[in-house]
């Protein structure tokens, strides 16, 4: 039988695994900056922590988990988000206690995972950066979390994007709008996908995200939310747009986006990106927002939240298509030669001490005659050769081959740190 990995999963070959190692360094210096420290939660939770948080009428919930019953009966689903894990922490750890500085700040990263059609950049396993930061409604919060993601997509090379802006409101303009859109959308309930004739009576704010056809000419008609804002949203949607000013960050507001998440409120955002690695598309690279909330509604106090996370795999794609130059596996500094059998022992102690002393070193270890060791040596990139033999050993020697002009020099292995020293200095 001939084994494949499950669909919409992929092998991240050590090649590529260097450019994922390299983005995350990346997001753990300028979070770091911006004093966010990573989190780690399980990779799955009880079924409700993703329920309660994403809403049962998202395509999340109620198309696209994966959930099942463990051992034990209990309902457990795979991790689709990384916001709703990271605040069940937050609410089981009490990390909202005076002992703890506000806002609380953390970056995660990792697998999340949906059932839908793999694509380019998106796939049923795929990973993601995140970022959340609780106990705070200040709108310089939420500039901050924008501000970051544009930092970071700076550092990684990318320069061609759009930061588009939106607020959600409060519960009084989540209110009136409520039923501003059931007066527009009701009337039209037949003209609707099936999908939207369901979230009309459920929550029609989730209509406004439909990607089929005809629901989007129709919302595109629909009343607009910043029409409903109360004073008190008002302020903090303009306080946001302020800052963002200040920062000379620009956007734009874009009054029909929505997010794909029921515990959004206030101020969203998403950063867009029209590349050839998406067929010409304009994706989402970035998306975020505050989450006031969601922490009471998984248990805790009313604490607010705010964040934004990526998808890895669709933020790799844009680097390579947009030629962004990315780390490459590198190769040892040292490949241990070993001229004859009897050579051999030595070769392994000195290797073991080499690597011991913080030089990367290799040696054969298929038998190899020496020719074939050298082209093996290429082969990896090695910055040096260091041959040893019969004759070597018998005079405590070896000969150090510099491989990009073939220079040598004999050495002596009893004095290690000069040989270091060697490597080091290049």
């Amino acid at each position: 039988m001939r084994y494949q990995k499950p669909k919409g999963t992929a092998d991240i070959l050590p090649e590529e695994s260097c450019h994922w190692q390299h983005i995350e360094t990346v997001a753990q210096e300028v979070f770091g900056n911006y004093q966010y420290h990573e989190i780690r939660t399980p990779l799955f939770e009880q079924y409700e922590v993703f329920a309660r948080s994403s809403g049962d009428t998202s395509d999340v919930v109620s198309k696209e988990m994966y959930d099942f019953q463990d051992k034990g009966q209990r309902h457990m689903a795979l991790r689709p988000e990384g916001t709703a894990g990271v605040v069940r922490a937050y609410v089981e750890n009490k990390l909202y206690g005076p002992e703890y500085v506000r806002p609380y700040k953390v970056w995660y990263h990792g697998p999340m995972f949906r059932y839908e059609r793999p694509q380019a950049g998106r796939q049923r396993e795929f990973n993601q950066l995140g970022v959340e930061a609780l106990g705070s409604d200040s709108a310089a919060l939420d500039v901050e979390s924008i501000a970051m993601a544009v930092e970071y997509l700076r550092r990684l090379g990318l320069k061609k994007y759009r930061v588009v802006l939106n607020t959600l409101g409060d519960q009084t303009t989540r209110t009136a709008y409520h039923q501003a859109l059931l007066t527009y959308l009701e009337p039209l309930k037949d003209k609707l996908s099936s999908d939207s004739q369901t979230r009309l009576t459920k929550n029609p704010l989730r209509i406004l995200d439909s990607k089929d056809p005809q629901d989007q000419k129709i919302v595109a008609q629909a009343p607009s939310i910043l029409d409903y804002l109360s004073p008190e949203a008002q302020s903090h949607f303009q306080q946001v747009q302020e800052l963002l000013q200040a920062l000379q960050i620009d956007f734009e507001i874009d009054a029909q986006m929505v997010r794909g998440l029921d515990y959004y409120n206030h101020t969203i955002f998403e950063i867009m990106v029209q590349s050839q690695a998406f067929a010409g598309r304009e994706m989402t690279i970035v998306a975020g927002g505050r989450y006031n909330g969601l922490v009471a509604e998984l248990g805790g106090p009313e604490v607010a939240g705010v964040g934004f996370a990526l998808g890895v795999e669709r933020l790799l794609l844009l680097l390579e298509n947009e030629q962004v130059p990315l780390p490459q596996i590198s190769g040892p500094d040292v490949y241990l030669v070993n001229a004859d059998a009897a050579s051999s022992v030595e070769v392994t102690r000195l290797l073991n001490e080499l690597r011991q002393r913080g030089i990367s070193a290799e040696r054969d270890y298929l038998a190899k005659k020496v020719k074939g060791q050298f082209k093996q040596a290429n082969r990896l990139q090695a910055r040096y050769t260091l041959t040893i033999g019969t004759a070597e050993l018998a005079a405590h020697q070896g000969r150090l081959k510099r491989m990009r002009d073939g220079k040598e020099l004999t050495v002596d292995l009893t004095q290690l740190a000069d040989l270091i020293a060697e490597v080091r200095k290049g």
